[in-house]
């Protein structure tokens, strides 16, 4: 199994640049007092299919060869409505293994982009035995949606591009569930600036992974935000072991008030798991530093009827 390196992220910013938003860096005076620090947040929810997810995705359909007519892949929203816009920019088929509990605006975005949806259970298991008899039947190559080398370099670029446009970072804080964003995040610094990561009470295998020194299993899928419920993948595990990451763990109550502090004071949209990274350093202060840069995930929820 490959593990990507930092050239590999940069490789992506070149492949990628011409499909992809080079996405603004937004501050808050506000959010700043609240949490005690000067807060950089590189915004993801402006970003292609409204998520980071669009950056893994292109890096790979980019690198396909030319026989390969069909994907597929398991996700809960965002990296299938990301790998259906992509394989479109290709004209090649896209199927999307999909959780039954799976945000309805998600799965309308993925539906929009051309995706084909099929149907699994909750947990992770499901999704695996479901994807396992698709591939069974149909000529279809698999694409997981963060325990890829290509996946993970070209997610690396949104902290690659933050840290080109702003100097003097001490740590970047991102959310964790698969962990693309995450590891992609360690392979940009370089050691260079800290990478935190920000991960749900309710899901946080992360967090046991880190303190234990093994991976371990997802817990319930039960956490609001639904894009970090996902098991820590192989090779970002041993990324983010090998640069000794700390995991922030964030309660479901400072999530939703994160999302709130972010519209209020803010005035952009952001989806639940984007709010992690924001929740985790109000209920971690200690563990803040000076300059900080935040990655706000994605930003896909419905507008409020």
């Amino acid at each position: 199994m490959r593990v990507p390196t930092r050239d590999c992220v940069q490789a992506a910013a070149s492949r990628i640049a011409p499909y992809i938003h080079h996405t603004p860096v937004l501050q808050s005076q506000r959010l700043n007092e609240i949490v005690g620090t000067e807060l950089l947040f590189k915004c993801e929810n402006f970003q292609k299919t409204g998520a980071f997810k669009a950056r893994g995705a292109v890096n790979v359909v980019m690198q396909l060869s030319s026989d390969i007519q069909s994907l597929v892949t398991h996700s809960s929203g965002n990296h299938g409505a990301a790998l259906a816009w992509a394989s479109g920019l290709r004209a090649i088929q896209c199927s999307v293994v999909v959780p039954e509990d799976a945000s309805p605006f998600k799965r309308r975005s993925m539906d929009r982009y051309g995706a084909t949806l099929i149907d699994c259970g909750q947990d992770l298991e499901s999704r695996e035995s479901v994807l396992e008899e698709f591939v069974k039947q149909h000529v279809a190559t698999f694409i997981h949606p963060y325990d890829d080398a290509r996946i993970i370099a070209g997610q690396g670029t949104a902290t690659m591009e933050l840290l080109e446009c702003e100097q003097n970072l001490e740590q970047i804080w991102v959310p964790v569930g698969g962990g693309g964003l995450a590891s992609g995040a360690v392979l940009a610094g370089n050691g260079t600036v800290e990478v935190v990561c920000a991960e749900p009470e309710l899901a946080k295998d992360a967090y046991l992974s880190m303190q234990t020194g093994f991976r371990q299993p997802s817990l319930p899928p039960i956490t609001i935000a639904d894009g970090l419920r996902s098991s820590l993948g192989e090779i970002n595990f041993r990324i983010l072991k090998a640069a000794k990451t700390r995991v922030a763990l964030a309660t479901e109550d400072s999530i939703r008030r994160a999302l709130n502090l972010v519209f209020e004071t803010m005035k952009i949209v952001i989806e639940p798991s984007a709010a992690v990274a924001v929740a985790a350093m109000l209920d971690n202060p200690s563990l803040v530093a000076k300059r900080v840069g935040v990655i706000l995930s994605g930003g896909n929820i419905p507008y409020p009827s």
